[in-house]
């Protein structure tokens, strides 16, 4: 049990923050790389309107995605505070309860997407093309919420223990089965945008059964007997408190990319959607290793504020914030230097490359203002502070990105270049207002354990 436990609360803070973000950051582009693959072997041996149907669904799930991501987190934070506090029973009633609520979860929006699937559809302006091949994806891809559902509540409880390890050896061999699906639906079978989904079903569910068997025979503190699995109301009460402004915020935010998916569908065409669709994949990428620091600062953090030592928090977020920066001059360069070279590794056609770089010209000064959202979301988030990241990045994305896209992209006539300058404008709003948060010090309360802090 020991080797799947790590302190976070000593040692040198440099050293830890970095070794575990690495195996989080692997582990995220590995589970990345499921999507960006069906999008790549879909555009070599499907075309545009496979590629469009990928791209509109994948929205959508992404959606459905989050929100599983937003209340593990929650229970991450939990485990971690409880840990830092040696309440060991109560990080078994959390790991029972954070499991029971997902499994409930994924049970309702396997029903309700599957009931609303064309009307999704047809909100989302889906050129009459892709209809087909979009229609295909999602219906298959929401077979598996069970299994999203489900990685997200073993890797948050991970994450909350210190292992960044143990998920990372699952993905990798579900990554590879991925692959090789892809190639077999896709390619040889000739399934389109279906098979692409299917393949990535079947990896998902590969890894989540193999990391429970193994968490079993390594004897991790939660056993996964039937008697084990206990709901707590107080439990599911915290997780609501800790990880529901975490699901909004990640929903809010991404719904508003799929209210600009849906403006691009409208004004813009198919190869348009395509392009879109294809920075959507790179952008998931690009943010990958901002996304494993900020993950890695909550978890250093929510042990650290177990124990009350603020001194420690303050080095984490420091050390966090310098990382995001760096690594975010690193992808505005690069976009920068090389739009072209993006769009054709996505094997895109040159129509879909033409719009996608007039799209990218503007979108990628996001890359700019990201670094200071978040490192300092991992702050709130880790300190059970989630309320604050969801008034942020409701505010940028509701009152900016969303009027100021319809605004520059169908007022003004700027098209799909005004929608993606909306992307970067609203970041800048919430980093802003981000910043202001933390030097006001309101996530200095933990919302899970009143320990006295040690300055």
């Amino acid at each position: 049990m020991a080797q799947l436990e790590r302190d976070l609360t000593k040692g040198n803070v440099w050293k830890q923050l970095v070794v575990f973000a690495v195996p989080f950051l692997i582990s995220n582009l590995f589970q990345c790389v499921y999507s960006v693959a069906d999008l790549m072997i879909v555009s070599r041996f499907g075309g545009t309107n496979s590629v469009s149907g990928v791209s509109i669904s994948s929205m959508v799930m992404l959606i459905v995605t989050n929100l599983a991501t937003g209340i593990a987190t929650g229970g991450t934070v939990m485990i971690g505070q409880f840990l830092g506090a040696g309440e060991r029973k109560k990080i078994k009633e959390s790991i029972s309860t954070l499991f029971i609520t997902l499994a409930a979860l994924a049970v309702i929006f396997t029903g309700a997407l599957f009931i609303f699937i064309h009307p999704l559809l047809e909100a989302l302006n889906t050129p009459p093309e892709a209809y087909k091949e979009a229609y295909g994806y999602l219906f298959v891809s929401i077979l598996g919420i069970v299994f999203i559902f489900g990685y997200n509540a073993l890797g948050a409880v991970m994450r909350g223990m210190g292992d960044g390890k143990t998920p990372l050896k699952f993905i990798t061999v579900a990554c590879i089965v991925n692959l090789i699906l892809d190639l077999a639906f896709v390619k040889e079978l000739h399934m389109g945008a279906a098979g692409a989904a299917a393949a990535t079903v079947i990896a998902q569910g590969l890894s989540m059964i193999s990391c429970v068997i193994y968490l079993i025979r390594n004897r991790f503190i939660f056993d996964f007997r039937l008697s084990s699995f206990r709901f707590s109301g107080g439990m599911f009460a915290m997780l609501m408190k800790v990880g529901m402004p975490s699901a909004i915020q990640q929903v809010a935010t991404n719904f508003s990319f799929l209210v600009l998916g849906a403006q691009i569908n409208s004004i813009a065409g198919v190869a348009a959607s395509a392009a879109v669709g294809i920075v959507s994949k790179f952008n998931s990428f690009a943010l990958l290793p901002e996304v494993a620091v900020s993950m890695s600062v909550a978890a250093m953090i929510s042990q650290n504020m177990g124990v009350g030592d603020m001194k420690r928090i303050r080095k984490v977020t420091g050390y966090g914030l310098i990382l995001c920066c760096g690594i975010s001059v690193v992808i505005f360069s690069f976009v920068r230097v090389f739009p072209h070279e993006i769009f054709r590794l996505f094997g895109a056609e040159e129509n879909v490359v033409s719009a996608g770089v007039l799209y990218m010209q503007s979108f990628s000064f996001e890359y700019v203002c990201m670094p200071f959202i978040v490192a300092l979301n991992g702050v709130f988030i880790g300190t059970g502070n989630g309320w604050v990241s969801l008034i942020t990045d409701t505010t940028s994305s509701f009152l900016v990105r969303i009027p100021l896209a319809i605004y520059l992209g169908t007022t003004a006539g700027l098209g799909i270049f005004g929608i993606g300058c909306a992307v970067p404008c609203a970041t800048f709003v919430g980093a802003f207002i981000t910043f202001l948060f933390y030097l006001s010090g309101c996530w200095k309360k933990s919302t899970i354990i009143n320990q006295p802090q040690k300055e």
